[in-house]
């Protein structure tokens, strides 16, 4: 696998995964309804405001993360490659170019994101409740996480 900076060219992929992957997240979660595509959501979430890395498999983006200074604001991987490893190695490496504290957000529900993200150091440390992001129209619960 080879992580690389985000490049232009990566935009159609990186919707497909995350709009693919958002089903997931959402359903989950159940808000299902407050489905957004990353086409009308990306710029106004800050998805170019830190660094933006890719995963490459066998040529192809499977998977992406996003992070600014001390939190992990994105971390998608096209549900046909699930439990293959992307994500985690997605999360290491924003955790090695971080050095230090970082934190994340995972909606109630996100069992298998929670499960991660537990599995690689983070501790829940509150729990949050207010206006689901992306789609703020929507209530969302979930929990703050932190790695020291």
């Amino acid at each position: 696998m080879n992580i690389r900076p985000y490049l232009p060219s990566d935009w159609e992929r990186l919707c497909a995964i995350h709009d693919a992957a958002r089903v997931f997240e959402l359903q989950a979660a159940g808000l299902m309804e407050a489905f957004l595509t990353l086409e009308q959501t990306g710029e106004n979430e800050g998805l170019f405001d830190g660094t933006l890395v890719v995963a490459e498999l066998h040529g192809q983006v499977q998977g992406f993360a996003g992070w600014s200074e001390d939190e992990l604001t994105w971390l998608y991987v096209d549900p046909a490659m699930f439990k293959q490893g992307i994500g985690r190695q997605l999360l290491r490496h924003a955790i090695a170019a971080l050095d230090g504290k970082l934190d994340t957000e995972v909606l109630e529900g996100n069992e298998a994101a929670l499960a991660l993200y537990l599995s690689e150091g983070f501790k829940v440390h509150s729990r949050s409740e207010g206006k689901l992001v992306g789609n703020e129209s929507f209530a969302a619960s979930g929990y703050v996480l932190r790695r020291e």
